[in-house]
């Protein structure tokens, strides 16, 4: 049987509010990322953004800007690579599994 469009209507209402508070409460979140064996960490929100980044003394000591530069980059991909994983997972059991566009 076909619910009526006011059903409808109340039903993706319901959907986009539970989607403004999970946006909210996922922009919370942390997701640490790390490279060079934990020489590099950061720490990302669920919006993706960069919080923290925090270099040990161990990965200055050569002097490699590049390498660092390379280990910089990675920490955050990993970080940000959970981050978006999780935002997926979460909008997934949302929806039940319709993707939609975000």
């Amino acid at each position: 049987m076909m619910k009526s469009f006011g059903d409808m209507m109340k039903q993706a209402q319901k959907v986009q509010k539970q989607m403004t508070e999970l946006q909210a409460k996922l922009a919370d979140e942390r997701y640490e990322g790390s490279s060079g064996g934990g020489a590099v960490k950061v720490v990302v929100d669920g919006k993706q953004m960069l919080k923290e980044l925090k270099i040990s003394p161990e990965a200055l000591k050569d002097g490699d800007a590049s390498l660092l530069e390379d280990l910089i980059i990675t920490a955050i991909g990993e970080a940000q690579k959970t981050s978006s994983e999780k935002m997926t997972e979460a909008y997934a059991k949302l929806t039940g599994g319709f993707n939609l566009p975000f």
